[in-house]
């Protein structure tokens, strides 16, 4: 499924408040995955004032924070922005909390330990409830003159088409959704291959390989190596790789 757009063309901005920084990071990285814009904060304090200035379009909230419970923070978030969509996060045993989250005004919840494919699919779901078209999904990601259509599965560069393999492809995309990031062996061995190579970290290194020989020979390059860090993508960049 293509990026999820607003009504004016911007990317969906999507808040997750947790305490955990790792999980925080790996909800945020999905959906920058699916083309959205995200931020993390971790407490309920951070949320409002994130809310308030970055004006989020949907807000994913665990229900224990440091500094408060989020029913409060639901309170707050509400007043800064009313129809804000809220999703918020439980534990698999907190009947009461769920119970408490929808009757205090929560839109959906979803129960830890979760998937990250049911997280995108609910936020989807409220998004179009609350807008009534206000998200639109689109299928071509563009960097500079390099571009991907998530439908078709066909790729440009310079207005000449690339034919790339179905690994090749995915690579592409999750570079392309994380332009300017710094993506490491391990994030794209998770997300492209969806399983650990044992160790064997050089395949990412071989499809880099792959698909530079047909991205960059004889252009500008856009792949680039960040010793000990992975990899990123950046429209025009200049320097080596």
């Amino acid at each position: 499924m293509g990026a999820a757009l607003t009504r004016d063309g911007r990317p969906v901005r999507v808040l997750v408040v947790d305490d955990e920084p790792p999980l925080a990071e790996l909800l945020s990285m999905a959906l920058r995955y699916e083309g959205w814009e995200a931020r993390s904060v971790g407490d309920g304090a951070g949320a409002v004032r994130a809310v308030r200035e970055w004006r989020a379009d949907a807000v994913v909230l665990d229900v224990m924070l440091p500094d408060t419970d989020g029913l409060t923070v639901l309170r707050r978030l509400r007043g800064e922005i009313p129809g804000v969509p809220v999703l918020f996060l439980t534990a698999r045993d907190a009947v009461e909390d769920r119970i408490a989250g929808l009757t205090a005004g929560g839109d959906d919840y979803v129960t830890k330990p979760f998937s990250l494919e049911e997280v995108v699919a609910r936020l989807r779901g409220l998004l179009r409830r609350a807008g009534a078209g206000q998200v639109r999904d689109v299928s071509l990601l563009t960097v500079g003159d390099l571009v991907l259509d998530e439908e078709s599965h066909e790729v440009w560069r310079a207005d000449e088409e690339i034919r790339l393999t179905a690994t090749e492809f995915e690579l592409l995309r999750f570079l392309m959704r994380n332009q300017r990031r710094v993506l490491s062996k391990a994030q794209i061995l998770d997300r492209v291959w969806s399983y650990d190579f044992g160790g064997q970290a050089n395949i990412v290194e071989l499809y880099i390989s792959y698909l530079r020989r047909k991205i960059d020979v004889g252009r500008q390059p856009m792949i680039h190596t960040r010793r000990g860090a992975g990899y990123v993508l950046k429209p025009g960049a200049p320097g080596g790789r």
